[in-house]
């Protein structure tokens, strides 16, 4: 089988949306498969595309890689922004990406049987879409999070929701198979979109590389001083639960935003308040507690960071070093957006797989959904509502005395973890595309 792969993210560029192509790339030559791929000139200057070098040499040298030309557009700021979001205009960035991806793809098309596309960003869908019917191919897109339906996805008003959701309905219409990150976004889609009835939407998660849990650390052993480490690792997302809450009232009068999300609660900002409270009751114990957040951070990160003396910021981390930090850890921490009651999230932190196998305990600050019930099915998992400083008090009380004391950590169920790794996930994709080679007639063969 020959798959043409889109995706924007793709090494040397890192970060989390990068582990899936590259993974999907690696498995894929590793079954005998051929793969090329379409991908952006390299890391941008921003702070969703960081370098990692380092993971160029995971992948196998059969990869065929084709880069769409540069210089790639800066995203518009300011009121030019603002009139593309009301307006509904496609950005110069978008239009760059679309046209390149679409005139690379088909130039290096020859021989792909199945076009499969990692819509991160979205925009891909396009031009996946447009190739697919230029060459007569079946296409899978590959959603990281479900789009419109999103929970973090803000817009202007109601009706540009609308509109967004109709342009997601249009743009996933062609595809042979859908592929979604976790069943609650399979029930989603589903709900919102019942004209895709037709189109197989498989959930199919994100997971860990078991290569990763085999390395020696590249941090030298913990010393046994009776510090609680917490780690994070990723992004936090202080600016824009900040943003959302400036326009908290006009959003739901407006009906842009989701119901009840608030996306303050997907970064440090509950978790330093339980700490210091913790530093201010007992500070002899509060000294016993470090915060280390390793990830590309923004002023905001770093202002709420600056005011609590247990934070060690470590800035953005190559993968392996990133993983070491996680190893280190006594205790994860896993924040997400709260919902309003009833609501179940529709994703999972692609760390979280991570987290999970390295057999840490995890503080899990996470609503109803897929995340929390695979955390609970896991073990070693401390879960509480995204908001709740006290029961985070209690869960960090709880684990700095087990460290001063000697306590062994909990263990985790690893019959649930071993699920995960990038060896299981890919080959669900690799058997869905192997389905999906042949549902379309090659334009070539097609009669008027």
């Amino acid at each position: 089988m020959r798959v043409l792969l889109l995706s924007y993210y793709f090494p040397p560029t890192g970060g989390a949306a990068a582990q899936r192509p590259m993974q999907l790339a690696r498995h894929l030559v590793e079954r005998r498969h051929e793969l090329v791929v379409v991908t952006a000139p390299g890391p941008a200057q921003g702070r969703w595309t960081p370098a990692d070098p380092t993971l160029v040499s995971r992948l196998p040298s059969e990869v065929e890689i084709h880069r769409v030309p540069g210089p790639e557009p800066h995203g518009a700021t300011g009121w030019t922004s603002r009139a593309e979001r009301w307006l509904g205009r496609r950005s110069a960035w978008a239009d760059w990406w679309i046209d390149g991806a679409f005139r690379v793809a088909r130039d290096v098309s020859a021989g792909a049987e199945v076009i499969y596309a990692v819509l991160s960003p979205y925009e891909t869908a396009a031009a996946a879409g447009a190739l697919a019917r230029e060459l007569g191919l079946p296409w899978v897109p590959d959603l990281g999070d479900p789009w419109v339906l999103d929970d973090m996805m803000v817009y202007p008003t109601g009706l540009h929701r609308r509109v967004a959701l109709r342009e997601m309905s249009r743009g996933l219409r062609s595809a042979a198979a859908i592929v979604m990150s976790t069943p609650d976004a399979v029930a989603r889609v589903d709900e919102a979109l019942p004209e895709l009835a037709g189109t197989h939407v498989v959930p199919i998660a994100n997971g860990y590389d078991r290569r990763d849990f085999d390395l020696e650390d590249t941090y030298p052993p913990r010393p046994e001083d009776g510090v609680l480490r917490i780690v994070h690792t990723g992004y936090l997302h202080t600016e824009m639960g900040r943003s959302q809450r400036r326009t908290e009232v006009l959003r739901r009068l407006l009906g842009g935003g989701s119901p009840g999300v608030d996306i303050m609660t997907r970064s440090h900002v509950y978790l330093l308040r339980a700490v210091n409270n913790i530093i201010a009751r007992e500070p002899e114990l509060g000294k016993r507690i470090e915060v280390h957040l390793a990830g590309v951070t923004t002023a905001s990160d770093e202002q709420i960071a600056l005011g609590c003396p247990a934070v060690r910021l470590r800035g953005y981390l190559p993968h392996a070093e990133s993983v070491a930090l996680v190893r280190s850890a006594d205790l994860l921490f896993l924040p997400m957006q709260k919902l309003a009651n009833g609501r179940r999230a529709g994703n999972v932190p692609g760390k979280t797989y991570e987290y999970l196998a390295s057999g840490r305990p995890i503080l899990a600050a996470v609503p109803p959904g897929d995340a929390r019930d695979l955390l609970l099915r896991a073990g070693a998992a401390y879960v509480c509502e995204p908001d709740d400083v006290e029961s985070m008090e209690r869960i960090l009380l709880e684990n700095l005395r087990a460290r001063v004391d000697g306590v062994p950590p909990p263990r985790r169920d690893t019959s649930v973890t071993v699920e995960y790794s990038w060896s299981h996930r890919a080959d669900a994709i690799i058997d869905l595309l192997e389905k999906t080679v042949g549902s379309v007639t090659p334009r070539s063969q097609q009669t008027a």
